[in-house]
């Protein structure tokens, strides 16, 4: 099969016939259709994430047919279309699996990182790691749900009852996240980069009540923050955002360092998180509720072998909303 292969940290990857892999007896072979990407695969390959098993495949929003069963695989069927997220597994038998939060699994394993992902023609994930696609999600729009989706749901569960909701960063998953804010009645207050009047005409379209660079003073005092960007000088500026009792929420998976900041801006009961992955619980109820709003994603498409092409224009900011490699 083909494969973009990722053999060391801070370079390109690097197109490559391997051999199609096996499943094991807990495991599904998948034949991929398409593989979002995501500024986890940027932290991947720039370095920022320090422990990859190199050589890798790359990709962890992988949307694909099964086409063998590992013997043990009893809820899965040959044929069925599949999404494969980030969290590739875990122990199920430490506290944090025991206790629904096996995204906290100090043996977990991740898509694309440890475990070979979804930029090749085939894979294989652990069958209890997989989720059925919503049948009227073709699979170029149903590939942004499965980390962008997924983890800014997240997110959005940890500011509870917010009306007044602000998101930093505005890429794939904000474009997914307003939509569901705007459903459950939300008002979105989008913060992009200073100068980025495309991010901010697309918040616009997509019903934020106001938009406007990172470093702003919203109108009003907001609820909740989410900051989806990579940027720790943000929380400074978000918990200046969020009014008393307000929360902010860490979204990535990596985030530069923060800068030191009075603690007048986290006192009155403001709270700050973070999220870590997804579990598999918070996949079932968002790809239940995915078709209820309906979530519409922005793709811009690329062919596998232009996988390198892809991660680069999501460095820049080329595109609106989500990217996907095209791989069927």
């Amino acid at each position: 099969m083909r494969a973009m292969i990722l053999e060391k940290q801070g370079q390109k990857l690097q197109l490559k016939d391997v051999p199609i892999p096996t499943p094991d007896d807990n495991q599904v072979l998948i034949k991929v259709n398409v593989c979002g990407i995501c500024r986890t695969d940027l932290h991947v390959v720039d370095g920022d994430l320090k422990e990859p098993n190199l050589p890798i495949i790359p990709g962890h929003q992988i949307v694909g047919n099964i086409t063998a069963l590992g013997k043990n695989v009893k809820s899965l069927k040959i044929g069925e279309r599949i999404g494969v997220p980030w969290l590739g597994g875990s122990c199920g038998e430490c506290h944090f699996c025991t206790t629904d939060r096996e995204n906290l699994c100090d043996k977990a394993k991740y898509t694309g990182y440890q475990i070979n992902g979804g930029f090749a023609e085939y894979c294989v994930a652990d069958d209890r790691f997989c989720f059925p696609i919503p049948k009227d999600y073709p699979d170029l729009q149903a590939a942004p749900l499965l980390c962008a989706g997924l983890i800014g749901y997240r997110s959005l569960r940890m500011t509870e009852k917010s009306k007044r909701l602000g998101l930093y960063g505005f890429g794939a998953a904000a474009h997914i996240i307003i939509q569901v804010s705007n459903f459950q009645k939300r008002d979105v207050y989008a913060f992009t980069r200073e100068g980025d009047t495309q991010s901010q005409t697309f918040a616009k379209q997509l019903g934020a009540k106001w938009v406007g660079n990172s470093n702003e003073t919203p109108p009003e005092k907001l609820d909740a923050a989410i900051i989806f960007a990579p940027v720790g000088e943000l929380i400074p500026s978000a918990l200046r955002a969020v009014d008393k009792g307000g929360i902010v929420v860490c979204a990535g998976i990596y985030m530069s360092d923060i800068p030191s900041f009075p603690y007048f801006i986290l006192w009155e009961e403001r709270t700050l998180k973070s999220v870590a992955n997804l579990t598999r619980q918070d996949g079932i109820e968002f790809l239940e509720l995915a078709p209820k709003v309906p979530i519409k994603t922005e793709v811009t498409s690329y062919p596998l072998e232009k996988a390198n092409k892809a991660l680069d224009d999501l460095r820049h900011g080329c595109f609106n909303g989500a990217g996907v490699i095209v791989v069927g």
